[in-house]
Order: C-alpha cells, then sequence, then structure tokens
C-alpha cells in the first residue's frame, strides 16, 4: 500500500511540474470567432483559407489560436446571437466575412473595443466601416474584394461587340451590390446600351428574374459580388445558357457553379491575407485604426468551359477576346464547391 500510495504521490508530482512548466513557457492563447454570412463557394473559400493560415501563424509564432467558426445563412437574428455569443465567450478578434456581417460586429464592438477583422467587403468605405482606406480610425479593418465594373463590362463587348440588351441580376438588398450596379448603368448609359434590372432576395425570386431576363430578350448578363445571386447561381445557369446568354459576374466562384465568366479577386489569397492581418492585431499589437484595408487586383478571368460549350462559343476564341482586357485568363468545369474539383 505504502508503494502504491509512493506511486500515486509521483504521479501527481510530475504532472504538476509538467503543469508549471507549461504554464511557464510564455505560450499565448488568443481566441478568434469567425461568423460567415452564407454558405457559398468564394465565402467558404475564405474560411477556409483563414483557418489554415491561422494555425500555420500559431506553429510559427509558437502561441495558440482558438477559432470558433459560425454561419448565419443570411439570418439577421441569428447573425446578432453568434456576435452576442462572441462578446459572452470573451474572444480577442472577430472576423466577418461579407459586408452584412462586418457591420453588425462593427456596431456591437463599438463599446467594447474588440478588434474587427472584416473579409471580402466589396466597398468599406460606402457602408461606413471606416474613415478611409488608409486610415480606418476606429476598431475595424479587414480585406476588400473591390469589383472593377468597367473591366467586367468591357469583357461582355469584347466577346460581342454587337450586344444591345444587358440584364443586370442582383439583390437589391444587398450593399455590396448597390455601387457596381450603379457603375454598370453610367457605364451602359454612356455607350447607348439598354438594360433591364432584375432583382431577388432568395433563390426561389432569383429564378423567377432569369426567367424574366430570358424573356426580355437580354444579350448579356452581369451580377457583381452579390452573395444572393451567387447562392442561387446553380439554379439558373443551365438555364441562361439553354437560352443563349453569357452571365457575367464579380467572383469566380460564379463560374465554378456554371456561369460562363467570374472575374475578380483570389478568394484563396484573400482569406490567407484576412488571417495574416488579424495575427499582426493579435498577436503584434497593431491597431486597427491605423491599419489599411488590403485591396486586390481584379485582373483574372475565370471561364467556365463546360457553359462555354452549352452557349455555342469557343473556348480558345473567347480567351483570346478576352485577354487584352485581363491580366490572366483561366478556364473552370462546374462543380458545387472549389473541393469537388480535387
Amino acid at each position: 500500500m505504502k508503494k502504491l500510495v509512493s506511486l500515486v504521490l509521483m504521479l501527481a508530482l510530475v504532472l504538476s511540474l509538467a503543469a508549471c512548466s507549461a504554464s511557464d513557457s510564455g505560450a499565448k492563447t488568443y481566441s478568434v470567432g469567425i461568423c460567415n454570412f452564407v454558405d457559398d463557394a468564394s465565402l467558404n473559400q475564405i474560411i477556409e483559407n483563414v483557418e489554415a493560415r491561422l494555425s500555420e501563424i500559431a506553429k510559427e509564432k509558437g502561441v495558440t489560436i482558438n477559432v470558433k467558426v459560425d454561419n448565419c445563412n443570411m439570418d439577421a437574428n441569428v447573425l446578432n446571437q453568434i456576435i452576442a455569443d462572441f462578446t459572452a465567450s470573451n474572444v480577442d478578434l472577430m472576423i466577418g466575412v461579407a459586408t452584412p456581417v462586418a457591420m453588425a460586429m462593427q456596431a456591437a464592438t463599438e463599446d467594447s473595443g474588440i478588434p474587427v477583422v472584416f473579409a471580402a467587403v466589396s466597398d468599406p468605405l460606402a457602408c461606413g466601416l471606416v474613415d478611409s482606406l488608409e486610415k480606418p480610425g476606429h476598431n475595424v479593418t479587414g480585406t476588400s474584394d473591390y469589383l472593377d465594373t468597367n473591366a467586367v463590362m468591357n469583357l461582355i463587348f469584347a466577346v460581342d461587340a454587337g450586344a444591345d440588351k444587358i440584364g443586370l441580376l442582383y439583390n437589391i438588398g444587398e450593399d455590396a451590390s448597390a455601387t457596381p450596379i450603379a457603375a454598370a448603368k453610367q457605364y451602359l448609359d454612356a455607350k447607348g446600351i439598354s438594360y433591364v434590372e432584375r432583382t431577388g432576395t432568395n433563390v426561389e425570386e432569383v429564378m423567377l428574374a432569369a426567367d424574366a431576363l430570358i424573356a426580355d430578350g437580354v444579350d448579356a448578363i452581369f451580377t457583381p459580388t452579390d452573395n444572393t445571386i451567387m447562392k442561387s447561381e446553380l439554379a439558373i445557369y443551365e438555364k441562361l445558357a439553354a437560352a443563349g446568354i453569357p452571365h457575367y459576374t464579380g467572383a469566380d466562384s460564379f463560374a465554378l457553379n456554371g456561369a460562363f465568366l467570374g472575374y475578380g479577386v483570389d478568394y484563396a489569397n484573400l482569406g490567407v491575407e484576412t488571417a495574416n492581418m488579424a495575427a499582426k492585431i493579435l498577436i503584434d499589437g497593431a491597431s486597427p485604426a491605423d491599419t489599411a484595408v488590403m485591396t486586390f487586383d481584379n485582373g483574372t478571368a475565370t471561364v467556365n468551359t463546360e457553359t462555354t460549350a452549352l452557349l455555342g462559343l469557343d473556348y480558345e476564341t473567347v480567351k483570346a477576346q478576352l485577354q487584352p482586357f485581363c491580366t490572366k485568363v483561366q478556364s473552370i468545369t462546374t462543380a458545387e464547391s472549389f473541393g469537388d474539383l480535387g
């Protein structure tokens, strides 16, 4: 019995010393709450790359970063509850993916001062998230997927110089769509090209809007980085292609889900840079107020080769038409997520 007691005491001492060693090692633990706006290919790709990069940084810096990811699925009540849970859990930093999440986080952290890093906010200045891109001025900064609308419009007429009626498909309630849709109208007005607007707030309404644009006889359709249309793309791309209408969009994930063309930022890289920014604030003590918003080159056009064939177009011909207006033209085939491409 005495030997058994001695063994237990010795084991307790070893565990105690190990615990002291761990606590005295100086390793710090940080907690990060991430909220996604909706389950779609672009935003999911951001989340995956944020998590992977934060894990790498934790190993590089010898710290622990505990990450909790949630998704409000475009529900404002759920979004507010997620943010309240993050606050109650005393997270050290929040990451908001897409404009509505970032704005809700900003409003909820004004008093607490919890740093917020946003990802994929198309126009952080127009929606009031920051005072300026160079000096955000508050507890919020992040990465922007600003879309060069004129560049996308140029692609439409590079492929079809005779297009004279353009459809504008978007969710009128999404802040991210307001600026590019206004820019598209200005561009088309200047060229004397007519356009038709159709909107939807959910998949069913977007499907009806697509049907209406087909009936309108549009030559092409433009959609900016609109998450509602992105979520609906798999439900509409085949009918648009069958009608001979190419869909030009503001992200490669649209093309992944069947749109003819997606033009915009590399969302995987955007996720990595969002994580880098969060780590500088968390670990290095950088101030969000003085950390410039990061923007990216919008020069990559992603063309869905399967949809190109359905439209009766030749991919190599399309690529040659697009190249003078892009830094890069790449191809993709239809899938639900980037992971499905293997």
